[in-house]
């Protein structure tokens, strides 16, 4: 999907559902949307409490930090100018610095003060707009070179010490494909995985990608990169919106959701004084598939399995067992929430804020059980979900076609808390493997207002939340000679809208989910999307 300065999901529906108590007063959020200056030097933070000592690493984050130039400004807080992060952490004291991504889009923008967006350029013999490199979404890894990325074909190289530009790469030079998303998944042994769309004269496909993980000399990007699997769309001219998807040892799975894309719609959208949105819908009518991809193999698996129309973000995790893959994410009922996310709509107060919240459809974590030994003898309109105390339903409706239904992967409290997204888990010991910890945010705002951790075997959470305090997703860390699973820490980068210059770097015991300490930093930090923890610094 391009960069969307005006883009909002077309709404199918009038009428919303509220899933969850109303809520009343939220303050405004105003100042977390906001541009700020680089800091291209690291300055030092007050530390308060204790940093563990044994980490001697960097949290790297990423997401929009310029929302204006000259007097213009951006519509989407998605288009907001890319704005680089990072924290240092060495012998318990942590530096800051950031520096804005030396984009094309970013270079051109400043060198004019003004804002120039593909939108404002003319669709000549039915084009497809040229996409972004302005690449505000997250730190991804490839080889053993970071990038910062989007969703469109465009990812810069970067340093991950001084967050300098190096490199614009571009994926169309290396396969076929249109664009990536910026949540990568991974083998144990680097081998890395993604998704991303190619448009071709037959329509649209969804393909899966696969970089090695071996780096054949300093100027190796994206080499050795191959389309694994080629997926053809329900219908080629309305392709899906996806940004991430899941994967298990053995399988890549690629959720199908009814955020729709018109192509058609998109591409003449100009030439018929229409923006972009109206290219873009909800069509809650239509039932979300999940397709599975053998990594070994390449192929589709023949079986397809559906559920009701749901929308999604990102997944928490996906692993096999006993005959099943259970498939983890965070999903809603309604696929319009990205309308949310207009500046306008983040800059509201009063009843005009607290009326979009309540209109809005949240993310709970949701667990569907695919089984994966279906043949010719499976028996038609009967759950084959044998696995004991699960909730979830999977009924044979064809040969090829298994309908399902999710079980929570929560209590009934988390509804107090507006839902759940940005999960994260211990990533690199239990990814693709069956787990009981996840961490997120609750979102009893527009943005996380709580980090939680949930336990799957209790169904029970915990909570770190202040008044007026706004965490970014939590990144879990390994303490070193770890033993169970929650054994380590989890980072946060606070902010709020109240007090000046009061951002701090959270860290949290993962155990107990209390606060060890934290580093405040003397400068305004705008609200972020994603990274990772760069642990060869």
């Amino acid at each position: 999907c391009y960069q969307s300065n005006e883009m909002s999901i077309k709404k199918k529906k009038k009428k919303h559902k509220t899933y969850f108590t109303k809520v009343h007063g939220l303050p405004s959020i105003t100042p977390l949307i906001s541009s700020v200056q680089e800091t291209p030097e690291p300055i030092p933070t007050t530390v308060k409490g204790t940093i563990p000592t044994w980490i001697h690493w960097s949290l790297l984050r990423n997401g929009p930090g310029k929302f204006e130039f000259g007097n213009q400004h951006y519509n989407h807080w998605f288009d907001g100018m890319a704005l680089m992060h990072r924290f240092q952490i060495e012998d318990g004291q942590v530096t800051y610095r950031r520096r804005f991504l030396c984009s094309d889009s970013y270079t051109q923008n400043s060198e004019r003060n003004r804002i120039r967006n593909f939108f404002q350029r003319f669709l000549s013999r039915f084009e497809m707009p040229k996409p972004t490199d302005n690449a505000s979404v997250n730190f991804v890894k490839y080889k053993s070179d970071y990038y910062v990325s989007t969703e469109t074909n465009y990812m810069h190289r970067v340093d991950p010490d001084t967050l300098e530009s190096k490199q614009k790469v571009d994926w169309s030079k290396f396969i076929a494909v249109n664009g990536a998303t910026a949540h990568p998944h991974f083998d144990p042994d680097g081998t890395a995985y993604n998704m991303g769309n190619s448009y071709r004269n037959k329509g649209a496909f969804y393909n899966i990608i696969r970089v090695p993980p071996e780096r054949n000399g300093p100027e190796d990007t994206l080499e050795g990169a191959k389309i694994l699997c080629s997926i053809a769309p329900r219908d080629k001219s309305k392709p899906s919106y996806y940004h991430s998807f899941g994967m298990s040892e053995n399988y890549v799975v690629f959720i199908e959701q009814p955020i729709k894309m018109d192509l058609f719609k998109i591409v003449t959208g100009r030439l018929r004084g229409k923006s972009l949105n109206e290219g873009v819908y909800w069509d809650p009518n239509q039932e979300t598939i999940f397709h599975l991809i053998d990594k070994q193999t390449g192929k589709e698996m023949p079986v397809k399995y559906y559920t009701k129309a749901l929308s999604t973000f990102h997944q928490i995790n996906a692993f096999e067992q006993d005959g099943f893959l259970m498939l983890d994410m965070c999903c809603s009922d309604d696929g319009q929430s990205i309308n949310n996310f207009l500046i306008q709509n983040l800059r509201q107060s009063g009843e005009a804020l607290d009326e979009m919240y309540n209109t809005m459809s949240r993310p709970y974590p949701r667990r569907f059980v695919l089984p994966l030994n279906i043949t010719s003898e499976t028996p038609l309109e009967q759950n084959l979900n044998t696995r004991p105390d699960s909730t979830a339903t999977a009924v044979c409706r064809t040969k090829n076609q298994v309908f399902c239904t999710f079980e929570d992967l929560h209590g009934e409290d988390l509804k107090d808390y507006g839902g759940l997204e940005f999960p994260h888990i211990n990533y690199a010991r239990y990814n693709t493997k069956p787990y009981r910890y996840y961490y997120g945010c609750g979102f009893r705002h527009l943005v996380g207002d709580c980090l939680i951790k949930m336990d799957l075997e209790s169904k029970k959470f915990k909570v770190w939340r202040q008044p007026d305090l706004y965490p970014s997703e939590p990144v879990f860390i390994l303490s070193p000679n770890a033993e169970e699973e929650d054994d380590g820490v989890i980072l946060s980068v606070i902010i709020t809208p109240v007090k000046d210059k009061s951002t701090f770097l959270l860290v949290l015991d993962a155990k107990t989910f209390e606060e060890l300490g934290r580093a405040e930093v003397p400068v305004n930090i705008p609200y972020g999307f994603h990274g990772v923890f760069n642990s060869s610094a």
